[in-house]
């Protein structure tokens, strides 16, 4: 009985070991690889078209609040 029971451990974890640990593991170092690479030139001008585009939404704020602290002193109180 014991034995049937130690078979039922083993069997998986033998599969386990030959075919999913293996493969696992070159996707973890694969995956690990790219992170260490840095980014790539369309990643770069992607980030840095959002940082431009964040920059100016910032001076777009400080325009309409400018505008809004001129014209409704106490717009920020009702908030």
């Amino acid at each position: 009985m014991e034995e049937g029971i130690v078979a039922l451990v083993i069997a998986p974890l033998i599969i386990f070991m030959i075919f999913v640990a293996p493969i696992w593991l070159i996707l973890h170092y694969r995956s690990k690889k790219q992170v260490n690479q840095g980014l790539t030139a369309e990643e770069y001008a992607s980030l840095q078209e959002l940082a431009d585009k964040a920059e100016k939404m910032s001076d777009r704020i400080k325009t309409l609040e400018a505008i809004l602290d001129s014209e409704s002193p106490e717009w920020r109180s009702r908030a």
